[in-house]
């Protein structure tokens, strides 16, 4: 291909954690490059997001909603190939759904919905359009992780009964009670 993958971005704005980490990802082999996006929940602060990264106002979308449909009516030499999801956990299959039925391909964090009903709904969109639909599990490729995982296999630290993990994060140590959060 001669020219970058065009794609773009829901969730991920000002204050969300993953969105950042995802296109600089991206960015990395630079064959990808951001052309749109629907940053956040709140349409003014979409626009600021996307105004923040450099994107010209007609492709900071208020909502995917209005995104989406507007990008498949662009010529294609000018469309977004695909959209990256970085919503909250309970909001990927929404625009996964709409990206598909609109002729884009997904690539969506994890998990790809928030039950079984939506995943194989989803399933059945991806076969029976041939879109492309990807999930991310970004922690797998990092070295320290490769490397514990052959240092399983290989036996090297005895038989495994337990494991402790912790990831903080600032917003998650807020009670789900106070803030109305689904994850």
């Amino acid at each position: 291909m001669s020219r970058k993958i065009r794609y773009g971005m829901v969730g991920g704005g000002r204050g969300a954690f993953i969105g950042a980490v995802h296109r600089i990802a991206a960015a990395m082999d630079q064959q990808i490059e951001l052309v749109c996006g629907a940053f956040s929940s709140d349409p003014k602060r979409s626009k600021a997001s996307g105004a923040d990264l450099f994107l010209p106002p007609s492709r900071c979308y208020g909502a995917f909603e209005e995104m989406i449909p507007a990008e498949a009516r662009l010529p294609e030499a000018e469309r977004m190939d695909f959209v990256a999801i970085v919503t909250p956990n309970h909001l990927h299959f929404p625009p996964a759904k709409m990206a598909l039925e609109h002729g884009f391909h997904v690539l969506s964090d994890k998990p790809a919905t928030f039950n079984l009903a939506e995943a194989k709904k989803l399933a059945e969109m991806v076969r029976k359009t041939g879109l492309l639909y990807g999930l991310t599990h970004n922690y797998t490729g990092y070295p320290l992780v490769k490397e514990a995982r052959d240092m399983v296999r290989a036996g090297r630290l005895g038989r495994i009964r337990k494991v402790v993990v912790e990831y903080p994060q600032g917003w998650l140590a807020t009670r789900l009670e106070a803030t109305g959060q689904k994850q």
